[in-house]
């Protein structure tokens, strides 16, 4: 356990002081309240939840205010911040509105041709953006299209949930889990690129293959407009507004930013700061009012990060993190092959459950305490988890973030999405591409090893 804050704290003011067993049960008890919150949030929002189990960590003394913003990874922060604002300046610039006309165009209003054309541009969007911003704005837009077409939104808005957390497996940048994982464990982009990718890739194209062949049977590729119909939604003579140049400078910064992403790890350059910078100066370049532009960040998605961060902090300031880094590494016992399967699939069985930012911020925890003992040849681990918390999202509707902001919307736009309706396809299709891709995976380990 680390040394003991240095201010009192109000349980000392108390007269109560507490042994290093009852501050770790302590710390574990209210890890436990704020995920219990977390999976209530239809009575607590997820980010109210955060923070109180933050305050609580701070009032009862287990962390003081110093030693919990030392615990915010700010690089996990700055990167989702700077890349909030590239995509809010891509929105503006209409680019994400002409890319869904020209995929619009390009399916000529066939449903199997929506499915597959709307998923694959979700998952290519999900590994250079984050998952959650990608559904934010193409969720409405498939709701839309489908809707004109005559076809049941439902099944194809679980599509676009699913390639969103497929796509995402593949980098840094595309899952939250995998951006916590990055900055703990100080994997580059290129990390990613090698190591997780191609899997991702795999595992994403049978994820549609799976939808299709579900949608298929259940009668959901099946559609009720007629010619007339199909020929007055393709030919929309409504004109997209774009604005050309701030489309270029956005553009351009953005792919400014992923090349640094690849090279700025070998020289240092975090990716946050990458982020960060880039982000500001386009907002410099574009003469955009930070104002406004600030107005579209998701600040609950950030605040919820630094409010969880708090509260896994406590336990790892109670040495939790060390004591489950010993068992299983005992369990383990030096076979890390053993480890990528047991690492992965319960990761994907307990991401499926609950969120898997939290547990991915405190896995990561755990591995760090791993590592620290066996160095660089527990690195597949990491990539074990990658693969689990990410695929393992789609097993349920709470199991990602994207998931949750995908429901939402369903609902704003009068299609609620029910646990039952999304596990009927989600959950077929993350036990099938989380098995691929971990015995893939653990193959190709046991092979090049």
């Amino acid at each position: 356990m680390h040394d003991s804050p240095a201010h009192p704290s109000l349980l000392d003011s108390l007269g109560l002081h507490l042994s290093a067993g009852q501050v770790t049960t302590l710390a574990l008890a209210l890890f436990g309240l704020t995920y219990l919150m977390i999976l209530l949030e239809k009575y607590v929002h997820r980010t109210v939840a955060a923070l109180l189990g933050a305050c609580a960590v701070m009032l009862l003394g287990l962390l003081t205010p110093d030693q919990a913003w030392g615990a915010i990874d700010f690089n996990t922060i700055f990167l989702l911040f700077g890349m909030m604002n590239i995509v809010n300046v891509l929105s503006r610039s209409g680019f994400f509105e002409l890319v869904a006309r020209r995929a619009l165009l390009v399916t000529r209003g066939e449903p199997v041709r929506v499915l597959w054309v709307f998923s694959l541009l979700t998952a290519a969007f999900s590994a250079f953006l984050d998952n959650v911003t990608t559904v934010l704005f193409m969720a409405p837009v498939v709701v839309t299209v489908v809707t004109r077409l005559g076809l049941k939104p439902l099944p194809y808005l679980i599509a676009v949930i699913i390639a969103s957390n497929t796509g995402g497996t593949a980098t840094l940048v595309g899952d939250p889990p995998n951006i916590i994982i990055g900055s703990v464990a100080g994997k580059g982009f290129g990390d990613f690129l090698v190591n997780v990718a191609p899997y991702a890739a795999v595992v994403t194209v049978l994820a549609v293959g799976m939808m299709h062949l579900m949608m298929r049977r259940s009668g959901a590729l099946a559609g009720t407009f007629d010619a007339d119909n199909l020929r007055r939604v393709l030919t929309d003579p409504t004109p997209v507004k774009t604005d050309a140049r701030l489309m270029r400078q956005a553009l351009a910064v953005f792919g400014v930013t992923l090349l640094l992403f690849m090279v700025g790890h070998p020289l240092g350059l975090e990716a946050g700061l990458i982020a960060l910078t880039t982000s500001t100066f386009l907002m410099l370049i574009a003469d955009l009012n930070p104002a406004e532009l600030f107005e579209s960040v998701e600040w609950t998605t950030l605040l919820f990060f630094m409010g969880l961060f708090v509260v896994v902090g406590a336990l790892e300031h109670a040495g939790v993190f060390t004591t489950v880094a010993q068992a299983m590494t005992g369990v383990i016992g030096g076979d890390v092959g053993r480890g990528i399967l047991l690492v992965g699939f319960g990761s994907a069985l307990i991401s499926g459950f609950v969120d898997n930012i939290p547990f991915t911020i405190s896995m990561a925890g755990v591995l760090r305490e791993m590592q620290g003992a066996g160095g660089a040849a527990l690195d597949p681990l990491w990539w074990a988890l990658s693969l689990g918390a990410c695929l393992g999202g789609n097993l349920t509707l709470i199991g990602a973030s994207a998931n949750i902001v995908v429901s939402d919307i369903a609902r704003r736009e009068g299609h609620p999405m029910g646990f039952g309706a999304f596990m009927r396809y989600g959950t077929p299709v993350a036990v099938v591409t989380t098995s691929v891709a971990l015995l893939l995976y653990w193959a190709v380990y046991r092979l090049t090893a």
